[in-house]
């Protein structure tokens, strides 16, 4: 554990972040470097953050968040520089949100249970967003899956959702069916249209989409290494039955 106290290390990472932006003495990358160049990298990092959590590696997780924590550092940095804000506006900005949008914390309001807080937490960001409209504000960076379930999950809180899960099945039925029929110039727009009625189906079932198919992603991985560990020769060279009859050996070792 460090001896420093958190104020301490949190003021010398921005002293370390200052240092490496000198235009006279700094490092050259780091000077060089803007938020579009960055913005990459703090990506990345959150990535890297939610991979550490989902292994469970502590040791790697307490490294990807400094990771993460410089991005911060380093963004806010280029802020001070151009005469935005400072690191201290933005910690100052979360801590001020944070009290604000919990009440029942910080003052005389009261919730029932998650579930209640949630609901008070979205409205709270409703009535900050005023006249924007109901889906502003829906980060455009965020993984395409992600952004079609917030997307979603704000347009229902307005009533602009199906009643139930027979809904958005249906829709995936008729959205294959446009695939199927679509020339080479629409074709991906109705792929597009499948997987946002897929998307729309998996929030009805109270699935996460994009943690679903992230699992699904691991499992894959999983399996096609196991399927390469035992081939005898390599995959190019077998055909379609033999690979079937690999991956199905895979999945049976697996239940």
């Amino acid at each position: 554990m460090s001896k420093e106290t958190s104020a301490q290390a949190y003021a010398r990472l921005a002293d370390v972040m200052r240092a490496l932006r000198d235009p006279a003495d700094g490092c050259p990358w780091d000077i060089e470097q803007d938020f579009a160049s960055i913005a990459p990298y703090t990506i990345e990092e959150a990535y890297e953050v939610a991979d550490a959590i989902a292994r469970g590696d502590m040791a790697d997780l307490k490294g990807e968040l400094g990771d993460l924590l410089l991005q911060v550092i380093y963004h806010s940095q280029m802020a001070a520089e151009a005469g935005h804000f400072t690191l201290a506006d933005v910690t100052s900005a979360i801590a001020d949100k944070m009290v604000r949008r919990h009440p029942h914390v910080f003052g005389n309001a009261s919730v029932a249970d998650a579930n209640a807080q949630t609901a008070a937490w979205e409205d709270q960001k409703a009535s900050e967003r005023g006249d924007q409209g109901t889906l502003a504000g829906v980060a455009l960076g965020l993984p395409a899956l992600m952004r079609a379930q917030k997307l979603q999950r704000r347009a229902a809180r307005v009533g602009f959702d199906w009643p139930d899960a027979s809904g958005p099945r249906a829709k995936i039925d008729e959205e294959l069916a446009e695939v199927e029929t679509a020339d080479d110039a629409s074709r991906a727009g109705e792929v597009g249209d499948l997987l946002f009625a897929v998307v729309n189906y998996a929030r009805h079932l109270g699935i996460d989409a994009e943690e679903a198919l992230r699992a699904a992603n691991a499992k894959f991985e999983r399996r096609f290494n196991a399927v390469e560990a035992i081939a005898d020769k390599s995959l190019s060279n077998m055909n379609i039955d033999a690979l079937e009859a690999l991956w199905q050996q895979v999945k049976a070792s697996e239940r």
